[in-house]
């Protein structure tokens, strides 16, 4: 394509180069490429006559460029549309001017939504700009003069940190008169490049005065009251945005307030990619008291630049040594030292690791931060910590395999925290209706999402879209929801009622359950296309039993373990008579074994081919087991089922040598000639669950695995199927209620970006690594041995009620103090750009901001000398930093 010479010449102006001079601006570079597709010669010519940063009428431009006034006003006009220039009625006259490429001319292009939607060059060519020239900054501007500057979140500076007024969001807004809200054009570019984060463009962006004007009249944005302004600032901080403003207007002067996130804005690149945060810091930094920090990770998951990271607090033998982050303040600096990746490689935790209980958890609940606020007392906190990544507490406080607790630092000492009971007890102050955290609807979008199943799976993902402001309907074939919760586990275990209050939660945040309806049989994904759902997530869970694979086994009498706990939670009647051998060695075995001994069996035998050491049941459930009069035999395998007449009489058993092989994979192997053969009235076989899939999948690109289990992305549960997203045990295979949660919340989090134009999955994202701290270099010998609480039980024996009690306040009390606190939160100062979002989120103020630099900025024109000083000053450092190493002073 033909260069626009003239085009050329003004992006040559605007960067103030001349055409032809060494460092000029050139056809491929993103100052030309953002001009080129929008902007004509003659458009260019009439740009050639404005100045940057002076106002001037249409006959002052005429006069310098030559053409009649009525081209002239035209052609101006069409500059001020594309984004070109700014154009203010200033004493009754339309006067137009030019400003900076940045912030300037590329967002105000990028704003043009149809230029834009017609010339992603466009876009492209605005991100393209500080991935080019930033590299160039590196090192260049002190501390407040970038040409963008964070301004702290206010409530972050209340009090002593407070020291001027250009620091404060509300100084604009109340010296400003004239307002309008635009559609982010950062997240406008990475939307149009199919890199979007999930933090959507809409009505982030908030001008001020001339450049409100400008974007009012040209289109770019609607006008908006200072009360709606102050409202979205305030929106923007619930959401976890942080705010910057253009820095090049004067001290205490600006054009626009921009709500940012760490993961899509280009200006915040700088500090993210080039390690360059002085060119947007803000004159504070984050620090962390680390004793009253608790490690929940809440600053963490909303630091934007990755500065706050998980660590150690608990004291170890060795030293912990957190080596400082190099930057170009005293370095050189080039591609060696960027962080090209830095929206998909955001870290949680520093080397060293942090507490093992986080670490363990599959949803990588704040336990340690949870704990604590139980011990104050404050238990709707405590809730509110849970359910930002458990919407079922008080299930998970019945039947969580407790992976925190295997973890815990304290097991060391005597015994790890009763986590669990600390957990039952703070759910199970919202089991009443008047008592239930119900959290904010974050938005309200138009998109209908369906969810395929209402176990742990598929009810996480609806909790979550639904606080994200979806409108979500659960489709479940059973007449009852709940899935595995309400029609797989025992009333012993989880009583209904506790599942029941929690899914009325989910009904209260708009969620809508259609029940006794089996998509792919009663309809299909291809009909609820056509009722505009655009996402579906399957989470129909394991609901099949897996075969034996014996002769005999279809004999009347032999039950599948998962049909037989169904038919009692439903209800229908369930009996047993004489003796009943339960084959398996997995939670489900114990669940059947003590709930054929509820429905009248006189004896209940259970037998399975692990020894007791490696039955996959936990080892409290095999004790209640035993308690009931469950006879547990190990080391056995089923080889053929006996019968008489069609019905079970007996099974015959073989004795089983070795369950896995030497690579660990099972394996069995038997000894044949020892056997044995036991007399049985009904056979309840629980050795698996299997996916069954009905007609669910017809006609879709998912894929399946041998096992039936659904082929999906590891971190973004999307199938084959790009609308189709999967989780929980039809997608892992049978788990725990506490895997599938944390599965589909991940899932929610995909179907969010999925339904928006441009996002992508998983830039931007946590990808949940949380790496535990070293236990073994730990010295606990001076701490105190203190006994773990114990839960009470009711007198309940073989009832299916839940003979486990709740913790007492002063229990609670108690073993919330055996907390050892063993992480705390870290702030790399290098990175924090002071903010202040980290603040907003802490429960225990251990983060606060504390003012370092002094820095009130300067005005675009007096900018060169300001940068001039630091590049010497800079290149000083470097040498002398040189000198010292090479006389062995400094590494």
């Amino acid at each position: 394509m033909a260069v626009k010479y003239k085009v050329l010449e003004f992006a040559n102006k605007v960067s103030r180069k001349k055409m032809g001079s060494k460092g000029a601006v050139q056809p491929d570079d993103p100052e030309y490429r953002i001009l080129e597709p929008v902007v004509s010669d003659e458009m260019a010519e009439v740009a050639l006559a404005l100045e940057m940063r002076r106002p001037q009428s249409a006959a002052e431009v005429a006069a310098r460029c030559g053409k009649p006034l009525a081209e002239t006003e035209r052609l101006l006009w069409e500059l001020a549309v594309a984004g070109v220039c700014f154009v203010n009625q200033i004493d009754g006259v339309d006067r137009y001017w030019y400003d900076t490429w940045v912030p300037g001319i590329m967002e105000m292009m990028t704003n043009n939504r149809e230029n834009v939607r017609k010339y992603p060059q466009i876009a492209e060519a605005f991100e393209a700009y500080g991935r080019v020239r930033g590299r160039q900054t590196a090192g260049a501007f002190p501390p407040g003069v970038g040409l963008m500057r964070v301004i702290p979140i206010e409530t972050a500076i209340d009090g002593n940190s407070r020291r001027a007024s250009y620091e404060e969001v509300s100084k604009y807004l109340n010296e400003n008169s004239v307002f309008s809200v635009s559609d982010c054009s950062c997240r406008t570019a990475r939307e149009v490049m199919g890199e979007g984060c999930g933090h959507l463009k809409e009505d982030m962006c908030i001008q001020l005065g001339h450049a409100a004007e400008y974007y009012i009249r040209t289109g770019r944005g609607r006008q908006i009251t200072r009360e709606e302004a102050f409202e979205i600032i305030r929106r923007a901080e619930e959401n976890g945005l942080m705010h910057q403003i253009p820095n090049v207007d004067g001290v205490g002067k600006t054009h626009a307030i921009c709500n940012c996130c760490g993961c899509s804005c280009l200006s915040l690149r700088s500090a993210e990619m080039f390690i360059n945060t002085d060119m947007v810091r803000s004159n504070y930094i984050a620090r962390v008291e680390r004793e009253k920090c608790v490690a929940c990770g809440e600053c963490v998951e909303i630091c934007p630049t990755n500065a706050a990271r998980l660590g150690q607090k608990i004291c170890g033998r060795t030293p912990l040594v957190i080596p400082p982050t190099e930057t170009p303040r005293d370095n050189e600096w080039g591609p060696e030292n960027w962080n090209p990746d830095y929206r998909t490689n955001r870290k949680e935790t520093l080397e060293t690791g942090t507490s093992p209980c986080k670490s363990a958890c599959p949803a990588h609940i704040g336990v340690q931060g949870y704990i604590q606020l139980a011990a104050q007392g404050r238990y709707r906190d405590a809730l509110e910590l849970i359910k930002n990544e458990n919407p079922f507490p008080a299930v998970c406080g019945r039947i969580c395999p407790r992976k925190c607790e295997s973890e815990c630092t304290r097991a060391g000492i005597d015994d790890p925290i009763a986590i669990d009971e600390i957990k039952k007890f703070i759910a199970d102050q919202e089991l009443r209706a008047d008592r239930r955290y119900l959290p904010r609807i974050r938005h309200q979008y138009d998109q209908k999402i369906a969810v395929i199943g209402s176990g742990p799976a598929g009810l996480s993902c609806a909790y979550y879209l639904a606080v994200e402001g979806y409108k979500v309907t659960v489709f479940e074939k059973e007449k009852v929801p709940g899935g595995m919760l309400v029609l797989g586990i025992p009333s012993f275990r989880l009583e209904k009622d506790v599942v029941r209050a929690e899914i009325d939660i989910i009904r209260e945040l708009g969620v809508e359950f259609r029940l006794g309806v089996e998509v792919g049989k009663d309809l299909s994904l291809d009909d609820l296309r056509r009722q505009g759902y655009q996402a579906f997530y399957l989470a129909v869970g394991a609901q099949g039993s897996r075969k034996l694979g014996i002769p005999g086994e279809d004999a009347s009498g032999v039950i599948p373990g998962v049909d037989f706990v169904r038919a009692i939670n439903l209800g229908e009647g369930v009996t047993l008579t004489g003796k009943a051998v339960v084959i398996g060695g997995g939670n489900v075995a114990m669940d059947v074994a003590r709930s054929a001994v509820r429905v009248g069996a006189q004896s209940t035998a259970l037998f399975c081919l692990e020894s007791r050491r490696q039955m996959p049941a936990l080892e409290e459930e095999i004790l209640e087991a035993e308690a009931e009069g469950v006879e547990i035999n190990n080391g056995w395998g089923p080889a053929r089922i006996l019968t008489r007449e069609g019905r079970v009489c007996g099974v015959e058993f073989k004795r089983c040598l070795s369950v896995f092989d030497a690579a660990g994979r099972f394996n069995p192997t038997f000894d044949e000639g020892e056997t044995i053969q036991v007399a049985a009235d009904s056979v309840l076989v629980a050795i698996g669950q299997a996916v069954t899939w009905g007609g669910l999948l017809d006609g879709s690109a998912a894929v399946l695995n041998p096992n039936q289990t659904i082929q999906a992305d590891p971190l973004t549960y999307q199938t084959g199927q790009a609308d189709v997203f999967a989780g929980g045990d039809a997608y892992s295979g049978p788990k725990f209620a506490i895997d599938a949660i944390a599965a589909g919340k991940q899932a929610a989090i995909s179907i969010h970006r999925f339904v928006h134009p441009g996002q992508s999955l998983v830039i931007g994202r946590s990808r949940r690594e949380f790496t535990p701290l070293d236990k073994s270099d730990l010295d606990l010998e001076s701490y105190d041995r203190m006994p773990r609480q114990q839960a009470g039980h009711t007198r309940a024996e073989k009832a299916f009620r839940d003979p486990r009690q709740t913790f007492t306040e002063e229990q609670v009390r108690q073993e919330t103090a055996r907390c050892l606190g063993c992480g705390a939160t870290y702030v790399d100062e290098a990175l924090c750009v002071g903010c202040g979002l980290c603040t907003t989120r802490c429960k225990f103020d251990a983060i606060s901001l504390v003012r370092v630099y002094d820095s009130p900025g300067v005005a675009f024109e007096d900018l060169k000398p300001v940068v001039v000083r630091t590049i010497l000053k800079r290149k000083v450092k470097i040498a002398a930093k040189k000198a010292r190493r090479a006389l062995g002073l400094q590494r």
